[in-house]
C-alpha cells in the first residue's frame, strides 16, 4: 500500500480588517512589490473588492512602497549576491515590479559599478576553484564558467574579456555574434 493521502483545508476566506492584517503579517516576514502582494491576497479575499482598499491603506501608512522595495532589493542583488545588470533587471520583474520602477532601481544599484571588476568579484567569490588557479587549459571549464556568467546577468563581452585574462589560449575564445546582448534584453 501507498503513503496515506492527506488533503488540507483550502485557507479561510478574509474579509476587510483580517484581510489587512493577514497583510502586514505577510509583509513582516517577506517584503514584496504591490502587485506581489496583490497576488498573494487574491487567495485570501473573500471580496475582490477589499484588495485595492488593503493596498491602498499599506501605501498610505507607508507599508508597501514599491519604488522602496525595488531600490532595497536591487542593490542586496548587487551588494550581497554580487549579480550582474540584466540578471538583477530580471529577478526584479519576476517580482511583479514596473518596468520603469525596475529600470530605475537598477541603474540606480549599478551607479559607479563596473562590470568588469564586478565579474572579477564574482568570480573570486562564486567560483573559486578557477580563481587564481592559473592559467586554464580546459575548454569545458571555460564554457562552464561562460554559462554561470550569463546566468549570473553579465555581458558577453564583459565575461569574454574576463575569461580571456584566465584562459591558457585566450586567442581560441570565441566573440560572440554582434545581436547576442540585444537578444538578452
Amino acid at each position: 500500500m501507498g503513503p496515506k493521502k492527506t488533503f488540507r483545508k483550502p485557507p479561510a476566506k478574509l474579509a476587510g480588517e483580517a484581510l489587512f492584517e493577514y497583510a502586514v503579517k505577510y509583509l513582516a516576514l517577506r517584503a514584496c512589490s504591490s502587485e506581489e502582494l496583490r497576488g498573494k491576497l487574491r487567495t485570501r479575499a473573500a471580496n475582490l473588492p477589499d484588495i485595492d482598499a488593503v493596498i491602498g491603506r499599506l501605501k498610505d501608512i507607508g507599508y508597501l512602497n514599491d519604488a522602496r522595495f525595488a531600490e532595497s532589493y536591487a542593490a542586496n542583488r548587487v551588494e550581497n549576491e554580487g549579480f550582474g545588470r540584466m540578471r538583477v533587471l530580471s529577478d526584479l520583474r519576476s517580482r511583479r515590479v514596473t518596468p520603469k520602477l525596475a529600470d530605475k532601481a537598477v541603474e540606480r544599484a549599478f551607479e559607479g559599478k563596473g562590470e568588469g571588476e564586478m565579474i572579477d568579484s564574482f568570480i573570486e567569490r562564486r567560483m573559486p576553484s578557477i580563481w587564481g588557479n592559473g592559467q586554464i587549459e580546459d575548454e569545458k571549464v571555460l564554457a562552464k564558467a561562460y554559462r554561470r556568467l550569463r546566468r549570473a546577468g553579465f555581458s558577453s563581452g564583459g565575461i569574454l574579456t574576463a575569461l580571456k585574462r584566465m584562459a591558457a589560449h585566450p586567442e581560441a575564445i570565441e566573440e560572440p555574434p554582434p545581436d547576442d546582448e540585444e537578444m538578452e534584453s
